[in-house]
């Protein structure tokens, strides 16, 4: 069993937990997720690292409310415990593996939209612990939705704040904060971008423009995490590749966005997934129980 050790409600339909896990904590990076059950029964649920203390062993998840078993989830309180919780999964997020004179030379920019903060923290607190300054876009649709913002403000260079009905910070979207940035003369070597698919492809759409290389995370596709399911099949360049097993991390350029979102809306029905398994063939993949 792995304890609730902290429960917060950062805002609506959106909570954090601290859970006691000291073997994933030891070993996990920042881009990396891991996956929670409630008890037996229950549904697995893929979710990133929001943060980890190796000493205390303990790993930091937010997730958000969208269904029947993120529910079930909000009625667990401190104390109450996780029957599973799997990781770390994915592969660390490649500024990890780099070299950090080279990294300091370079001009970072993360854009986080909604629950998205939550994995883009560990990575730019990552960042700061190792002498390394980047900027943070974060927005969401209001400021009562705005999450970990002085926590963020803490650890990145600069931190725009955005929101899409002008309620605080700057009025409108991230992309459109990035878009002002470029025409104060604010040039970027290097973006990560990380929330709703739909901005994350508008942000690539906007980087691509500009010549910035773009990471995005695709971990918004994922449902079973270990490429059994085939949910989070997406196509990258000229590759069939899968969020779970091969990212959650890709080169944001290269992902086929609406073939992603079409899919998506697809793998809900039974008929959709049905076809999905006629039309991909071997590059499915199966083992979910869903596909008949």
């Amino acid at each position: 069993m792995y304890p609730i050790v902290k429960k917060e409600k950062l805002a609506d339909k959106i909570y954090l937990m601290d859970v006691k896990a000291p073997r994933v904590a030891q070993y996990c990076e920042p881009g990396q997720f891991v996956i929670v059950k409630i008890d037996e029964q229950g549904e697995r649920i893929p979710l990133t690292i929001c943060d980890y203390n190796r000493e205390a062993g303990t790993i930091t998840i937010v997730f958000q409310t969208v269904g029947a078993s993120t529910q079930r989830m909000v009625s667990l309180e401190q104390g109450d415990a996780f029957a599973d919780f799997v990781g770390p999964l994915g592969c660390p997020s490649d500024l990890i593996d780099e070299d950090i004179e080279e990294l300091k030379k370079k001009k970072i920019v993360f854009i986080a939209g909604g629950v998205g903060t939550a994995p883009v923290y560990p990575q730019v607190k990552w960042l700061h612990e190792h002498g390394v300054d980047c900027d943070v876009i974060m927005g969401s649709r209001n400021k009562d939705l705005l999450i970990l913002e002085d926590e963020m403000r803490a650890v990145a260079a600069n931190l725009y704040v955005t929101t899409d009905d002008g309620s605080y910070g700057f009025h409108g979207t991230g992309t459109a904060q990035l878009q002002e940035l470029w025409d104060q003369g604010v040039r970027y070597d290097h973006c990560v971008a990380i929330g709703p698919m739909i901005m994350m492809k508008f942000v690539c759409k906007l980087t691509k423009e500009l010549g910035i290389p773009t990471v995005v995370s695709m971990n918004p596709i994922m449902v079973d995490g270990t490429g059994m399911c085939g949910a989070c099949r997406l196509v990258v360049g000229d590759e069939v590749k899968f969020a779970c097993v091969d990212g959650p991390e890709f080169d944001g350029h290269l992902v086929d966005f609406d073939q992603a979102m079409k899919r998506q809306q697809q793998y809900k029905t039974e008929e959709g997934r049905a076809m999905l398994k006629l039309t991909e063939g071997d590059t499915h993949h199966g083992g979910c129980g869903q596909c008949g």
